[in-house]
């Protein structure tokens, strides 16, 4: 992700300042996890989250892409969001949509190895 693609990520995601930055990755690790583990089961991009929290935490990737992962894995954990998440069908549709977009901007650091990884995690998810 170039620093032009980065800054063009949706303002609602996009941090502006490195303590901002710092304020998603803190959300992203205590919020993640427990929102994943509730929704992994019924979740049809749930395997695309993990890909990309696995690439967040990956020292080889740029800090930019790093960035640009937070902000979408902050934006799917945030309670507030464009759509709210409690609507049938549709809740998590913008979360997609963010997630998405970051991903398309990231693709070439996110490796095989992190999409094996995360349908690894995805699995025990679901088996509880």
């Amino acid at each position: 992700m170039t620093d032009a693609e980065f800054r063009n990520l949706p303002v609602l995601i996009a941090p502006k300042t490195p303590e901002e930055a710092e304020s998603q990755s803190r959300l992203v690790e205590t919020g993640f996890w427990q929102k994943l583990r509730r929704l992994a089961a019924r979740l049809p991009f749930a395997e695309d989250l993990l890909a990309a929290w696995y690439a967040s935490r990956d020292p080889a990737t740029p800090r930019s892409v790093k960035l640009g992962l937070t902000a979408a894995l902050a934006y799917f954990i945030l309670p507030f969001d464009a759509v709210p998440d409690w609507i049938a069908a549709l809740g998590y549709g913008d979360d997609l949509a963010v997630l998405m977009a970051a991903m398309k901007l990231a693709a070439g650091s996110i490796k095989d190895a992190h999409r094996t990884a995360a349908r690894a995690m995805l699995e025990r998810l679901r088996r509880g």
